[in-house]
């Protein structure tokens, strides 16, 4: 299944993409941010870096052919809701765009994260999901009008949208934009100031984040539902008082509560039994044992989480306020600078024969208008008709300046020409924004069809790899198991570990031959955790495993007991149970449906080639045997001691041979007396010396020891054989 989710960086998206991709799930990520952002987690199939504006929405959706889609949305970190008036309408564009781009698929499930918030300061009662919503403050109501989107999106367009009102999330936080939520805000403020002020007649419950993945994961994986919104909600009510009292459980003494409760017990609760009897939900996790583990950790990693949350000082407001106005009043300091030249070129001109008919306070207003526009232009032009007035009363007074038609006309001359200038060159800025505004916009999204189509040709090429290369393709489960057909009968057991141990990638695998009396004897072994149970076991007392098994389904260790292995499966001949294959170290996001139809595939391949193994050493019995007895063929014997011997070297089993003391006349009458004393899994042959041995198959030289010890009870000696003779 193909699912999108929406949404900036956060310990709860990470959370969504680590569950998803353990179900065996593609997980996509529309990171609603132009800028390439690092913190995803490693398990993202796929990120895009769009803004949820951006016109190239549709692409991304199309080239994702999402089967679900998860708008975070009351716990997207994109949006910074200090700056509410701005945040909102990126808010409200940002999520048309997705329910917008959503109907066009016409395809799949939009879930919408939502919180408590939608509800205010209601209290004292249980709120159902058809409650009417008292959003109070910028970011409640832009949540409470987000539902409302998504209702008339899902209404009016036949869509299956679904709203999951999260009830006072918190969760172990990884730094500062994780901090959300009264809780956390709570554990902050106790770490920051050593104070806490509560009301302990405030009561509310709190949903962990582990629980809230768990329940979103069975809205995105069921198949159908009965309602469009949810609550979801640990149903525990406690108050701000057992909150801090956790938080001082770490911080002692450092932490000082101060108690302003109110006259009335208030308390709100979101109603959850419409979810938790649908999907058969309940949390697992207890605010009293999270809570000290999360002060623990922000306590140890304290600046992870104070450097955003400190209060700029007076000063620095100052500053940034300053330097702004500074900003402004660049261009009209320029012009009063720039002023002061051209008012002594002007009175220098007036006297001049040769310069007389130039003008530079006009000169002096063109520049500006051409440089600035029509502001500054007319600001210059104040300022060189108070010049000019100044310069002019060194030689007339002001009733001659008053009834001087040619003042007027220059003045008049002055502000058109640099009105009319500035205009030109406001208009010309304003075209030439708007062209380059263009030019950038398809430049814009030019580069978003190149970063999709990249994308697409790495999603075909790891498609291509999946299907050709991958480790979990039948192709190459198939190639490597038929590799098994290469070694002679008495190795395909040593070697079928070593392929269960590439094929499900762990180090840790036993193969187990079932004997009669209820024991699995030990065939094979990767390692020393792999033999954790030991040689022999009685498989039918490990009743959760074998109930399993006997219905011909593998085993998965979901409870992580140790006496079990993580995963096991049976391998069947007519009905009959022959084989256990059992899987240790497998980490608990790989324990999924995925790995165990895997494991069912690779079992049926070596099931193939252990029943052929058998059938033909069953058709060559007579062969194998001195006729009439149990004991093996010269060169049967050796090629059997030669499979053992090489797969001990890897590492695949243990064995030790013992030579008998016993007279070529006498060797079939011991054999027959020696045989009681052996499993069934032991060997008795004879070499090209023509002395009897034995092979005792997973056995050490401590267990050899003691075999020697019961043939020496029936009269036999023998020892050790370090070196085999063919």
């Amino acid at each position: 299944m193909n699912v999108l989710l929406v949404g900036g960086v956060s310990s709860l998206l990470n959370g969504m993409v680590n569950k998803l991709h353990k179900e065996g799930n593609r997980v996509h990520v529309l990171t609603g941010n132009r800028f390439k952002e690092s913190g995803y987690s490693q398990k993202v199939f796929e990120k895009y870096s769009f803004p949820l504006e951006s016109e190239s929405l549709l692409e991304v959706f199309e080239s994702v052919n999402p089967d679900v889609v998860v708008v975070m949305g009351a716990f997207d970190t994109n949006y910074n809701w200090d700056t509410p008036k701005k945040e909102t309408m990126r808010f409200y564009a940002g999520l048309s765009n997705v329910l917008m781009t959503f109907s066009q698929m016409k395809k799949g499930r939009l879930i919408y994260l939502s919180s408590d918030e939608v509800y205010g300061e209601i209290y004292n009662q249980e709120i159902v999901e058809e409650e009417y919503t008292f959003a109070k403050g910028f970011h409640a109501v832009a949540l409470a009008q987000a539902e409302e989107m998504c209702e008339g999106y899902r209404r009016n367009n036949e869509l299956d949208i679904v709203t999951l009102r999260l009830d006072h999330l918190y969760c172990m936080p990884e730094n500062e934009k994780d901090i959300y939520g009264w809780g956390l805000k709570t554990c902050l403020t106790a770490l920051e100031n050593g104070e806490v002020t509560v009301n302990s007649n405030r009561k509310f419950s709190m949903l962990y984040q582990a629980d809230a993945v768990e329940a979103i994961y069975k809205v995105v994986n069921c198949t159908s539902h009965e309602k469009f919104i949810y609550h979801i909600s640990d149903g525990k009510m406690i108050s701000e008082m057992d909150v801090v009292q956790a938080v001082k459980q770490v911080l002692g003494e450092e932490l000082e509560i101060i108690d302003e409760p109110d006259e009335e017990e208030k308390w709100q609760l979101l109603a959850h039994e419409a979810f938790d009897t649908e999907f058969r939900f309940s949390c697992r996790h207890s605010i009293g044992d999270i809570i000290p583990k999360i002060m623990v950790y922000m306590k140890r990693y304290r600046w992870k989480f104070q450097s955003g949350f400190r209060r700029k000082s007076l000063r620095e407001r100052m500053g940034e306020r300053m330097g702004t106005a500074f900003q402004a009043m660049i261009p009209f300091l320029e012009n009063i600078i720039c002023f002061i030249p051209f008012y002594f070129l002007h009175n220098y001109a007036e006297t001049s024969a040769y310069f007389s008919n130039l003008d530079f306070y006009l000169f002096y207003v063109l520049i500006f208008a051409v440089v600035y526009g029509q502001l500054q232009a007319t600001f210059s032009a104040v300022l060189a008709v108070v010049g000019y007035y100044y310069s002019q009363l060194y030689g007339r007074n002001h009733f001659e300046m008053i009834l001087d038609y040619n003042t007027y006309a220059w003045i008049a001359q002055l502000f058109i020409l640099g009105l009319v200038v500035g205009y030109m060159r406001d208009q010309l800025r304003v075209v030439r924004g708007e062209r380059e505004q263009e030019i950038d916009f398809l430049a814009g999204q030019l580069e978003d069809i190149q970063d999709i189509n990249v994308s697409n040709v790495r999603m075909k090429q790891v498609m291509e790899t999946q299907i050709v290369n991958q480790n979990d393709s039948v192709g190459t489960i198939y190639e490597i198991t038929a590799k098994l057909e290469q070694y002679v009968p008495e190795e395909v057991l040593f070697y079928a570990a070593e392929m269960i141990m590439k094929l499900v990638d762990s180090q840790d695998v036993a193969i187990y031959s079932v004997s009669g009396g209820g024991y699995a004897r030990l065939v094979s072994s990767t390692s020393q955790d792999a033999r954790k149970l030991g040689n022999s076991i009685k498989y039918m007392e490990l009743e959760d495993m074998y109930q399993v098994l006997k219905e011909k389904r593998v085993f998965i260790n979901k409870k992580m007991d140790e006496t079990y292995p993580h995963m096991a499966n049976a391998i069947y001949s007519e009905d009959a149970m022959q084989l256990i294959v059992m899987v240790w170290g497998i980490p608990w996001e790989r324990m999924t449906l995925g790995q165990a139809n895997r494991m069912v595939v690779i079992s049926y391949l070596i099931q193939n080639a252990v029943v052929r193994a058998n059938r033909h050493m069953e058709a060559l019995e007579y062969k194998r045997y001195v006729a009439g007895t149990r004991i093996l063929e010269t060169e049967a014997f050796y090629t059997l001691v030669q499979a053992f011997q090489n797969a001990r070297s890897r590492g695949l089993t243990e064995c030790s041979i013992l030579k008998l003391d016993v007279q070529p006349q006498e060797q079939e009458e011991s054999a027959e007396k020696l045989r009681g004393k052996l499993r069934s899994t032991d060997y008795i042959g004879r070499l090209k010396d023509g002395n009897l041995y034995v092979l005792l198959s997973n056995s050490n030289d401590e267990s050899a020891k003691y075999v020697i010890s019961k043939f020496e009870e029936i009269g036999y000696q023998s020892h050790i054989q370090e070196e085999i003779l063919e």
